[in-house]
């Protein structure tokens, strides 16, 4: 940190606070947040729209491109300012003599992803109930109507919807009370060593199938004659939300990580495992999917909808459910304690109160405004709260946070992360933090001030039109 920095006092600075206890530590709960439904349930269906191996060949490029200097970036900002993403922008920006107006990034990021949070856990409590639906063997020998009619009805019913979206934020909140050594790693201690079990377990079964090798084909043999302009664009998009970039969760895990650790290293691990989850994944589904004549290219509902279908013609269906959703609800637990955490450390430090407390708060605000999630999806759903705007024309609020959310303010806060890094600090600082010299700098340096910067903004472009 250079001389000026250090000058600037930081009275919210949380430098006496636990660190992470080791580099895995942070690799689990980073990797965690990065992990989510995105992975499980989006990476299958899109790469099955856009023709298989071709695709991942892309998103492999994207991720290096723009997913990997964005993350090494915001770690960055979170372990030097040691704060609150809010707090860290704000005294920053002071510290490195640039503009105060960079504390809004930080506002910004927390917002997003506090929003995002709120129809997230509703989503999340589809997963706890499909978790009841397995283990009951609601999907054994069950036809596509039935199992149609089960998904349409949970979200018919308000009451169903909201209480598995409570439940969700409960445990979300209960987690995080605990703080970041007792409460959130202890969880992802746990938690993400049981996902790759899980994770490779259903791969196991599916390689007993007569369709695995088929599967392999489809993701890993590249026909870019399937591959359109708008899928390089989605697998852009995918490869900067995919790592949870933009929402300052990074910068707050960041602010925990010890000194002595590599960002760079840490990064290219975090995104590796990532990958490697979604690729997993992939192969765990397809096989399934091609065994039951069913389109790999389904959409959401190839989670929801299609899968409980091929759960109910297999042997064994009622197990591997059950294990299934159970992984996607793991999944979905630790990518929202990260989208909690900004705004409980910010309280904290803000408002002085204990981290308790601090999470009950959060978690009413976040539970209170999912309310408009639930209700969207039936009483209110033909509801179009701003529908005097041509871009939101027949949008709820469930679409309306997630418009906003996925399309402007995550590839705004990602653009403004790497430019702040690129642009307001001095490249010597950043070099010596960072542990990089010579060409592999310079490769970062034009990564984060040119190329990442102009891919973000096709992302912004291409979600807006």
């Amino acid at each position: 940190m250079s001389s000026q920095a250090q000058s600037i006092q930081m009275p919210h600075s949380r430098q006496g606070s636990p660190m992470w206890s080791s580099r895995l530590a942070f690799i689990l709960a980073a990797t965690g947040s990065a992990v989510g439904l995105g992975n499980i349930w989006k990476f299958p269906y899109i790469t099955g729209e856009n023709g298989g191996g071709a695709f991942v060949i892309v998103y492999l490029l994207c991720i290096a491109m723009i997913g990997l200097p964005i993350l090494i970036a915001e770690i960055y900002l979170g372990r030097r300012g040691r704060m609150s993403p809010i707090n860290t922008m704000k005294y920053l920006a002071r510290a490195d003599g640039s503009s105060p107006h960079w504390k809004y990034l930080g506002w910004m990021g927390v917002l997003a992803a506090f929003l995002i949070l709120s129809f997230y856990s509703v989503i999340g409590g589809w997963s706890i109930a499909y978790v009841g639906h397995a283990v009951s063997g609601d999907f054994n020998l069950a036809d596509s109507a039935t199992i149609g009619a089960m998904f349409g009805s949970m979200l018919q019913s308000p009451s169903t919807l909201l209480t598995w979206h409570s439940v969700f934020v409960l445990m979300v909140v209960a987690i995080l009370s605990g703080g970041i050594r007792g409460g959130l790693e202890k969880t992802v201690n746990i938690l993400m060593p049981l996902l790759f079990l899980l994770l490779l377990v259903m791969v196991g079964y599916a390689m007993s199938t007569s369709e695995f090798m088929r599967a392999v084909d489809f993701l890993f043999t590249p026909d870019f004659s399937k591959l359109s302009t708008e899928g390089v664009l989605t697998a852009l998009g995918h490869a900067f939300f995919t790592l949870s970039l933009g929402s300052c969760a990074m910068m707050a895990y960041g602010s925990f990580l010890p000194k002595e650790v590599s960002i760079v290293k840490t990064s290219v691990a975090i995104a590796v495992v990532d990958t490697l989850v979604a690729l997993l994944a992939g192969l765990a589904i397809f096989p399934l999917v091609f065994a039951n004549g069913m389109e790999p290219g389904a959409g959401p509902g190839l989670i929801f909808q299609t899968l409980p279908l091929a759960f109910g013609q297999m042997p064994a269906g009622t197990l591997f459910a059950s294990l299934f959703f159970f992984l996607l609800l793991v999944a979905a637990i630790t990518s929202a304690i990260s989208m909690l955490e900004p705004a409980i450390e910010w309280l904290e430090e803000q408002r002085g109160i204990n981290r308790r407390l601090a999470a009950v708060i959060a978690g009413v605000a976040v539970w209170s405004v999912g309310l408009l999630s639930v209700f969207s999806l039936n009483t209110w759903a033909d509801f179009y709260p701003l529908s005097f705007m041509p871009v939101f024309a027949e949008k709820t609020f469930f679409d309306v946070i997630d418009y906003l959310t996925a399309n402007i303010m995550l590839p705004l806060g990602g653009l403004f992360i790497v430019l702040y890094v690129g642009r307001c600090m001095k490249p010597e600082i950043l070099s010596q933090e960072l542990g990089l010299k010579g060409m592999p700098f310079r490769l970062l340096m034009f990564l984060i001030r040119y190329l990442s910067p102009a891919l973000v903004m096709v992302v912004f472009i291409y979600n807006l039109i």
